[in-house]
């Protein structure tokens, strides 16, 4: 059976986190693309040097140019500034757009048939760029940030109530910053509404860690950015895609007329499979969420308006 082949451009520490974690879950052969000359080529070596150890099976090629990533199936979109402490997702805007346009070019040139997921930030509006510039169909141009920002919650969850991770399901909607909204009514453990086991001022204030779990992280790091829940968040989606799972994750995903909007990518539930973004999960939001879920279309739309393409 042929392995499906895994392009990541940007081989920083989200880049080379989330090759790694693939190559050990043995989703397919891996490309690290980056322009720093040695850096992909020496983060494969060494990664492709840990799987004996590791017992796995994966071809991993780092490399300065596209040509290697030739029909690849998946390409992850990592490329672009990190944020630094003060530093909102917004201000990375211009930096960013232009990397990402850059990129999407020579995707669109080199895997014409690829499902895009793109990482970089400001989220929202880098997966419009990588839409607009490849003209790929929406299907196949995906946002991770929900899964991420969704993870996060439910580690927040689990860790306040002392019960394990995989008990806890936990959803987050919109934009991918501080306007995004964790769906503290939609979240369970083992089944059981959130609201069984904590006082609404406590789901509160985890759902506000959760909005500022990147800038934490953030803060504390002082010269960089989360990479590995971000690696890991977006090896769930592969996995999903590659192994035609037909996973529900919340993902910057296309809206055609789906929420009542058209023509924005916003993080929603989305099931993932062999084709990419199958279909957009509509849930019933009240009426402080529906507000909030205009307020962050209305924050991305702004954002986009900024960019030239």
């Amino acid at each position: 059976m042929k392995r499906s082949k895994i392009s990541i451009i940007g081989a920083g520490n989200v880049g080379a986190t989330c090759a790694h974690l693939l190559a050990l879950k043995e989703l397919g052969d891996i490309v690290l693309v980056d322009i720093n000359e040695g850096i992909p080529q020496g983060k494969a070596l060494d990664m492709a040097e840990s799987t004996p150890v590791e017992a796995v099976d994966a071809r991993i090629t780092g490399t300065n140019g596209y040509e290697e990533t030739k029909d690849s199936d998946i390409v992850v979109i990592t490329a672009g500034v990190p944020r630094k402490p003060g530093m909102s997702r917004d201000d990375l805007l211009k930096i960013n757009s232009n990397i990402v346009k850059d990129v999407s070019e020579k995707v669109k040139e080199h895997c014409p048939g690829a499902i895009l997921i793109v990482v970089s930030n400001p989220l929202d509006a880098m997966v419009y760029v990588a839409s607009q510039v490849s003209g790929f169909p929406k299907e196949r141009v995906i946002g991770m940030a929900g899964v991420l920002d969704s993870t996060r919650f439910a580690h927040f969850i689990a860790s306040e109530l002392n019960v394990s991770a995989e008990n806890v399901s936990a959803m987050v909607l919109g934009g991918h910053g501080d306007q995004m909204i964790p769906l503290a009514r939609y979240a369970n453990v083992a089944g059981i509404p959130l609201s069984h086991f904590l006082d609404e001022k406590r789901i509160e204030e985890i759902v506000q860690r959760a909005r500022d779990g990147g800038a934490e992280i953030v803060g504390l790091l002082k010269t960089g950015s989360a990479y590995y829940a971000p690696g890991s968040s977006v090896v769930q989606m592969v996995e999903a895609i590659v192994k035609d799972k037909k996973r529900i994750l919340p993902c910057a995903a296309y809206l055609d007329g789906e929420y009542g909007e058209s023509g924005v990518f916003i993080g929603v539930p989305a099931k993932l499979g062999k084709s990419g973004m199958e279909e957009v999960i509509e849930i019933d939001l009240n009426d402080s969420e529906k507000e909030a879920f205009k307020k962050n279309v209305a924050h991305v739309r702004s954002l986009m308006e900024k960019i030239e393409l």
